[in-house]
């Protein structure tokens, strides 16, 4: 009973709802899906291993000149401006990786796959930022 009037008191409601507060929002990305679910969202790991688990295709979506300055190795370039011209040249029936420079481009370019009939289709969190981070390694050649 005095553990109820403690959380009750007008001293501590306010501590109380900046906790459930602070818990709700730690949990909110759990309650979304999580890394791998809702978008699509994948670790930098978790892309790797599926490139290497699944054969799946890493699509570059930056402009060119990001992608010629430094990019993953057999990433594809596709440029999110030219995505929907390019997007016969991608395979249905393989997972789909994509990478940008922050992973911003990424997530709207799987909603616009996604209405194009490609199902397998995820966004590595970060893009080239958080794959350079890692200290992964990137390469020049087309």
């Amino acid at each position: 009973m005095e553990f109820v009037q403690f959380l009750t008191s007008q001293n501590n409601l306010f501590i109380v709802a900046i906790a459930l507060v602070a818990g709700g929002m730690l949990a909110w990305p759990a309650i979304r899906g999580g890394r791998s679910g809702g978008r699509g969202g994948l670790s930098t790991g978790e892309a790797i291993q599926m490139v290497n688990r699944q054969q799946a295709v890493w699509v570059d979506l930056r402009p060119l000149d990001q992608y010629q300055a430094g990019h993953i190795a057999q990433a594809r370039s596709v440029p999110f401006a030219e995505l929907e011209q390019k997007v016969a040249a991608l395979p249905k029936n393989k997972p789909i990786v994509l990478v940008c420079a922050l992973g911003r481009d990424s997530t709207r370019a799987v909603a616009k796959l996604k209405t194009l009939g490609f199902e397998n289709v995820h966004v590595m969190e970060g893009g080239m930022r958080a794959w350079s981070q890692a200290a992964l390694p990137v390469t020049q050649k087309a």
